[in-house]
């Protein structure tokens, strides 16, 4: 007797949509979300796709219609709630475009809980299409299978960012001059934390100085060689989750 196949499948779409979601509620998908469903994906009814609403968790949803520019989803049951993840927030400098987008890509796929773009001296970008740059990250929540999308704030000035920096979170900071081992000094943290990393002409001594004395600054190292701005970002976050975050 063949195996009853495991609902929802695995390989179902997901996405993110808003508002919150509950059994039995109804979802039309438009514009570039329903050209996925219907277009790339090729769903029919029946099929299944997996819903987040980044508030109560993943649900499966079985597909009711498809339509010209709209997929009818009907919620059928929850499959998990909206995780808990660490309490640890990135604090990239902007970089270029193609490079600081694989760095909210892989701040989502590594788990941060918001990301905090900053505005150094040396930064080649002071912008940030905020929008876009969410986009990024919901696909890249989708793809991974992440039911919490990251906070994303708005770019702030390195200036603002120190002189409003709560005390009882740590500060880590990527300081290419040196510092304790980065898994030394993240492994010995306990509770609220941040990492700041730098442009890549990296920071100048009045930054640096700066924010060496922020109390809850801890300058820490990366180790002997020097780093692209999104390598340092991006093997940082990793480093810390595979310390003190949940991996």
């Amino acid at each position: 007797m063949p195996a009853t196949p495991a609902w929802p499948p695995k390989s179902a779409p997901r996405l993110f949509v808003p508002p919150v979601l509950g059994p039995g509620a109804q979802r039309q998908i438009e514009g570039n979300q329903a050209h996925y469903l219907a277009r790339v994906m090729r769903v029919a009814p029946g099929d299944t796709v997996i819903l987040c609403d980044d508030a109560t968790g993943e649900w499966a949803a079985r597909v009711a219609e498809v339509g010209k520019r709209v997929v009818v989803l009907e919620v059928a049951e929850q499959l998990r709630a909206r995780e808990a993840v660490p309490d640890l927030w990135l604090c990239p400098a902007l970089i270029r475009k193609d490079r600081f987008d694989l760095v909210l890509e892989k701040a989502t796929e590594l788990g941060a809980a918001r990301i905090q773009p900053v505005i150094t001296r040396r930064c080649v970008a002071d912008k940030l299409n905020l929008e876009r740059a969410r986009t990024i990250t919901i696909e890249a929540a989708e793809q991974c299978a992440r039911t919490a999308l990251p906070d994303l704030a708005e770019p702030a000035r390195l200036e603002s960012l120190i002189g409003n920096w709560p005390g009882d979170r740590i500060l880590f900071f990527a300081d290419e001059a040196g510092g304790a081992p980065a898994a030394e000094a993240f492994a010995a943290a306990r509770g609220p934390a941040a990492i700041l990393t730098g442009p890549e002409g990296g920071f100048d001594e009045t930054e640096r100085a700066r924010i060496r004395a922020l109390a809850a600054a801890r300058p820490v190292s990366l180790g002997p060689r020097i780093l692209r701005a999104e390598t340092a970002a991006i093997a940082a976050l990793a480093l810390w989750m595979g310390s003190a975050g949940d991996w």
